[in-house]
């Protein structure tokens, strides 16, 4: 960068003394908030990796009393203080997509509904059509889908379809969480102690 100028949001190289002292200041005061928000978010990332570390080390350790072993991946853990007054939380959520195997499954469903509704009313086939449908970002409801499987039916074909949408699950990404709770005085309610902005 050449001394006695700065570049705009456009790349251009602007004289100094044709920048507005507001504009400067303005500048000035972001560049200071973006400072500490990037040691703070180092600070929090630090403090979920040791805290991550913390845990599985206590797991492990707790685990071996019975000399046991968890292997793959760690589910959630939930961990009082002694008085109940803090709970810690290890949280670690799946996105979850299908492969093409969900198109072999919507097949078999649609034989199945097309024998089971003939006569019947066009609403029980519109219930099943819903849970494929897509939403606005073109992705279709895991949750909809899924709940195809807690029916109850016994027929040989749906039995097929609901193993083809099984099989075609697949984990896209894993999240993980720490949340932190403080007991709301002698109450059995819990208030998270915030560690995201907006909830400070």
């Amino acid at each position: 960068m050449p001394e006695n100028y700065m570049k705009d949001a456009k790349g251009r190289l602007i004289p100094l003394d044709m920048i507005k002292p507001v504009d400067m200041q303005r500048n000035d005061l972001v560049l200071e908030i973006v400072g500490k928000a990037r040691q703070v978010s180092d600070i929090l990332a630090k403090f979920k990796a040791e805290t991550f570390g913390d845990i599985e080390a206590f797991v492990e350790l707790s685990l071996e009393r019975y000399d046991a072993k968890v292997g793959g991946q760690k589910g959630n853990v939930s961990l009082m203080s002694f008085d109940g007054q803090y709970k810690v939380q290890r949280a670690i959520s799946d996105t979850l997509t299908f492969d093409e195997g969900l198109q072999a499954a919507k097949s078999l469903i649609d034989e199945c509904v097309h024998e089971w509704t003939e006569g019947a009313r066009s609403e029980i086939r519109a219930l099943i059509n819903d849970a494929f449908n897509v939403d606005k970002e073109g992705k279709i409801s895991t949750g909809r889908i899924l709940s195809l499987r807690r029916l109850d039916i016994v027929d040989e074909k749906w039995q097929r379809a609901m193993k083809a949408m099984g099989d075609s699950i697949q984990v896209q990404c894993s999240k993980s969480y720490i949340r932190v709770y403080e007991r709301v005085g002698d109450t059995s309610q819990y208030r998270p102690i915030a560690l995201d902005v907006a909830g400070v």
